[in-house]
């Protein structure tokens, strides 16, 4: 079986984070395009408009392979890669820091805040906790193992070196990682715990909340009552499995949605202004796994704490 093949290296730098697009050129056996600006705009001119591709062509936006501008009348030649940075549009700062919990070699552990996107994707690009780490790292080539949501607070871990973000993706695909949340969410005298919770949930592309359906189990969770105050309780969440929401979902099919939470049990107007004071009372607490690398047994905790449950 052949391998994949490496993608070539990019002839731009990262812009705030970013890396650049690379866009190959199709085979074109009709002759639809006469000219790369005649398939660029016919590619992209959708999205931002014939005139911004125009423009784009005419400023040396886009490169080629050895960083050469490539301009909109050159001749169309299928399989010539070429790179460029798309618009950033603006995007609201999200007002936390991204902590640094444990920084070698090989790993960056982060503390990531509410309301910031590990990735990029959609409307968040620049303010995603890979793009500010990469700046204020100094590390371009950081990428995460795993994912977090964008309004879990909590532990992420990064990679340093490309070469190695399989052996650390690995370990999550495997569940090999032992990851302890926390959430604060209403207390119920009734509810029995701890428990385990499983159910199958599906999550369709386009659509905000997941949901629970009849079928063979895909998702697992622990759930543990920590302690109360007055009608509130903290727990302590043990996921086996990955779903999307699947902790937030778990908890609202208990009958105790976790706090601020604006999809679960009731789907929040899209476009609604985020209130940075009211984040979702869930924390990614702790992660605990051997290193594929060092061999060496890893354990690190979140400096964190959720707002709706103060130190007392």
């Amino acid at each position: 079986m052949r391998g994949r093949r490496k993608a070539p290296a990019a002839p731009l730098p990262q812009r705030d984070g970013i890396d650049a697009v690379r866009v190959r050129l199709p085979k074109d056996p009709d002759g639809a395009w006469a000219s790369v600006g005649e398939h660029l705009v016919a590619r992209f001119g959708g999205a931002i408009g014939a005139g911004r591709v125009a423009q784009m062509l005419e400023a040396g936006r886009f490169v080629d392979g050895g960083g050469r501008a490539v301009r909109g009348g050159e001749p169309y030649a299928a399989g010539l890669s070429l790179w460029f940075h798309r618009d950033f549009a603006a995007e609201e700062p999200v007002p936390f820091p991204v902590g640094v919990v444990y920084r070698d070699a090989h790993v960056v552990i982060a503390d990531k805040p509410h309301f910031l996107a590990t990735t990029p994707r959609g409307r968040h690009i620049t303010e995603t906790a890979v793009a500010r780490l990469r700046r204020e790292l100094g590390l371009p080539s950081l990428q995460p193992a795993h994912r977090l949501d964008r309004l879990t607070a909590g532990l992420v871990l990064f990679v340093v070196r490309p070469e190695e973000r399989g052996a650390y993706q690995t370990l999550f695909r495997d569940r090999l990682v032992r990851k302890e949340y926390e959430a604060v969410a209403p207390y119920d005298p009734e509810l029995v715990l701890p428990r385990t919770v499983r159910s199958r949930i599906v999550k369709e592309r386009g659509v905000l909340a997941a949901r629970e359906e009849p079928g063979e189990a895909n998702s697992e969770s622990r759930v543990e009552l920590v302690e109360r105050r007055g009608g509130l309780g903290r727990y302590r969440l043990l996921p086996a499995t990955g779903r999307t929401h699947q902790l937030r979902v778990h908890m609202n099919a208990l009958g105790v949605p976790i706090v601020h939470d604006p999809l679960y049990p009731v789907v929040e107007p899209e476009g609604a202004v985020e209130d940075f004071r009211e984040p979702l009372q869930l924390l990614a607490r702790r992660l605990e796994f051997t290193d594929p690398v060092s061999g060496e047994p890893r354990r690190f905790e979140s400096g964190l704490r959720l707002s709706a449950w103060p130190e007392g």
